[in-house]
């Protein structure tokens, strides 16, 4: 994730956990996805291997690279947490 996209969401006081600052920047895809469903934490992505993980999850954002502004992608994913709870995204995918 680009790290405007953390500080953003960071201003608009939504909880933000990276990769890099938990330590998990050499951990497999499935690592990740363990800690965040640990943490109930949604994964925000442009990796589209996290689109064919078959384990349970906290949910999924996935955003092709370059699809999106920065401003956008902030837009969408505020948007998301201001409208989805838990619940809504446990196991699912939401594109944007």
């Amino acid at each position: 994730m680009n790290p405007a996209i953390a500080r953003a969401l960071r201003i608009r006081g939504i909880s933000v956990t990276t990769t890099p600052e938990v330590g998990l920047i050499e951990a497999d895809d499935e690592e990740q996805v363990e800690f965040a469903k640990t943490e109930g934490r949604v994964v925000f992505t442009h990796d589209d291997d996290f689109l064919r993980i078959e384990i349970d999850h906290a949910g999924f954002v996935y955003c092709g690279q370059g699809r999106r502004t920065i401003g956008e992608i902030i837009r969408w994913l505020i948007l998301m947490w201001e409208t989805l709870d838990t619940e809504d995204m446990e196991n699912k995918v939401e594109f944007i």
